[in-house]
Parts: structure tokens; sequence; C-alpha cells
């Protein structure tokens, strides 16, 4: 192995990608360029550390510290895999998808092990302004999935109680997507009235209804090239759920008052609070759309499953729903912690705006917190 060493290293060196290359031991062995930039502080060597050491300051392998290792499962499959991972950088904490290949000597057995690192920018594992954010188990799970299939053209299907951030998760998909410099398209299907339906999503010919003065392109061809997210699917009428079913099985659609077959060039992502399974049973839901647009259904975590990442949303969306520089004390993000909040993400930033302007110093109390959840109680009966 060690006349073949030389070779991978060097072909490892000149790749954009960050790479590193490590034994059975876990000890690096070799770290490409753009790992030393991107990795390690200084652009420091990492060779001869453990790859757990360097990417989560742990003394002692990821699967015995309750993480997910890619050399540990490649050791049961014999094969390449992939993880997600909070690693450590020289700018903090970042999501990076890795995906680990073993590297065969002569007799087959695994003596070296490649890895490449992807971050992931779409979410962060610290408060920040933008994007998802989150630690808990749930929501690095439901991150996974969002990794791997958003390459991909597979339809993707997000289920969830309300509140829990599709709209995010699918702009998360968009951006991972082969579609990310073209657009996304978002139609709230539970806010178009039945009979304007199909004229806001294939557009219309003028002369096709009263008031179609002129004709007019639809959201299907607004996002051309790109992804088009069907929010609150649930909500679309039986006889358009033909139509969506025909555009998605061959990609072609007609606008309102035309004949001409047209193709369109999207990928489909769709989002619903519903039970779809009990409408499909009911008969308000066709089964071949709802197969069609389940390709590959992502279930995003409500707030009470990953109680844990409470403190770092709390502090992120108090940046975003108040100019004023507030700071929340622990005992306020303790009540915070223990709410169950079935409104999820937008309760708590409901939550957080209310106990804002409830606060005149500088720091949010638990006792803004509890005003600001009795006022929703009261809202709510």
């Amino acid at each position: 192995m060690s006349s073949v060493l030389p070779e991978l290293v060097s072909y490892l060196e000149g790749l954009a990608d960050p790479h590193i290359v490590f034994d059975r031991k876990y000890r690096i062995v070799a770290a490409n360029a753009a790992y030393r930039q991107q990795f390690s502080a200084g652009g420091a060597s990492v060779v001869g550390r453990t790859c757990y050491d360097v990417s989560h300051h742990f003394d002692r392998p990821c699967d015995e510290a309750g993480e997910s290792c890619p050399l540990a499962r490649s050791r049961q499959s014999g094969q390449r895999e992939r993880v997600l991972h909070l690693h450590h950088t020289p700018k903090g904490e970042a999501y990076v998808n890795i995906e680990l290949t073993p590297v065969l000597d002569a007799s087959g057995e695994a003596a070296f092990y490649v890895e490449k690192m992807e971050p992931l920018r779409i979410a962060q594992g610290r408060p920040a302004a933008q994007g998802m954010i989150g630690r808990a188990a749930a929501f690095q799970e439901m991150l996974a999935l969002v990794a791997r299939v958003g390459p991909s053209q597979a339809s993707v299907l997000l289920l969830g109680e309300s509140g829990t951030g599709k709209e995010l998760v699918a702009r998360a998909v968009h951006e991972v997507s082969l579609r990310a410099n073209k657009p996304l398209v978002v139609v709230d299907c539970a806010s178009l009235p039945e009979t304007l339906f199909e004229s806001e999503l294939f557009g219309h010919e003028r002369g096709a209804f009263t008031g179609a003065h002129a004709s007019k392109p639809g959201l299907v061809e607004a996002a051309s090239g790109g992804t088009l997210f069907l929010d609150e699917v649930g909500d679309i009428p039986l006889l358009m759920q033909v139509k969506l079913l025909r555009l998605l099985e061959n990609g072609t659609y007609r606008r309102v008052g035309s004949t001409e077959l047209r193709r369109a060039d999207v990928r489909v992502v769709s989002a619903t609070h519903r039970d779809l399974d009990a409408m499909v049973a009911d008969g308000r839901f066709r089964e071949d759309l709802y197969y069609r647009l389940s390709t590959f259904p992502i279930r995003l975590p409500a707030l009470r499953e990953r109680r844990e990442d409470i403190p770092l949303l709390a502090k992120s969306l108090l940046e975003r729903v108040t100019p004023r520089q507030l700071k929340l004390s622990r005992a306020a993000l303790a009540r915070l912690a223990a709410h169950d909040f079935p409104g999820n993400v937008r309760e708590l930033r409901n939550v957080l705006e209310r106990a804002a302007l409830l606060t005149d110093g500088d720091t949010v109390e638990a006792e803004q917190v509890e005003q600001a959840l009795a006022i929703g109680r009261r809202l709510h009966g």
C-alpha cells in the first residue's frame, strides 16, 4: 500500500473539495490544501492527529461519544458511507456532509479511508441571523435527509405540524439542489380560490374567461428550470389534482383557454400539515397524486421534540423580531424550554416579540416570558 499512497495523496491535493486520509486507528496521514484552508486553524498540519479530535475535539471515536461514525459504519458494510456531522472549524462549528470511502489493500482489507468534506451552509448549529438553526438529534436527522435528497430530481413531501418551518426547509432543498441558481416559486395552495387555481398555476390565454384581457404565464412557467413549492398541498381542489398529476407524470400542462400542450422543467416540493393518508382513504385526495408527491417524504420535528434547540432559536429569533439589543436571562430561557409550543417555531417567534414589547430594560426576564405566554393562552381560549 505504501507505493500507492503517495499517488493517492498527490491526486487528493489537487481536488477543490476538502479531503483527508486516515488509517484504521483514525490517525490522519494526509490532508489536502482545501481541507487545511477550511478546517485547520491557520492552515496548520493535522497529520498525526485523530479525525475525531480534529472534527469534534473528542478524546474517543465518534460512535463512542454518541455521534454517527462513518468509519464504524463502513467497517460493518464494507462500502462507502455518508453522514452529516457538526464539525469544528476555525470559524466555529459548521454542518458538514462527509463521504467516506475505504481504500483496500492487496488482500481486500481496508487499509486507509478517504473522507470528502462538503460544508452544508443551509443550517447552523449556533444562533444565526437567517437559515435553519438546530443541534438536536431530531433536527440533524431531518437535515441529513434534506442534504441527501437535495441534489436529486425526486419530488419531496414535507410533513409536520403547522409552524415547523416547512417553507424554510423547502428553500433548503432548493439551495442544495442542482437548480439553486434558478427560481424557487412558492404556491400557497390554501389561499387560492378554486376558480382561480388553474389560472394561477398554469396561466391563461386572452379571453379565456371574463376579465382575461391579456395572456398571462402561470407559476409553473415562472419556476422554469427551478423548484415549484406547493405549500399546503392538501388544500388543492380535486379537479386540479388531476391536472397536477399530469404535470408530475409527463411534465406537460395547458394554459386555461388553450389547446397547446406546454412542457415544464420544474422540480416539485410540497408540504402539508394534514393527514394525507386519511384524506386518500376518504376520497378527498387522489392516491396516485399522493404517491407522485411523496417520492421522498421528510417529517419535520415539532419543537417539543427538539427542546434543546429552543435556547438557540430564541436567541436568534429575538434579534430578528426587535431592533433593540436585548438578551434573554437564564430563567427566561428555562421558562421557554419548559413550554410545549403547540404552534412550534412560529409560536416561539410570537412569544419572543411579545416579551420584547413587554421589556423595558435590556434583558428579557422569565416574568416577561410568562406574560407573553399568558397573552397567547387568552388569545386561543
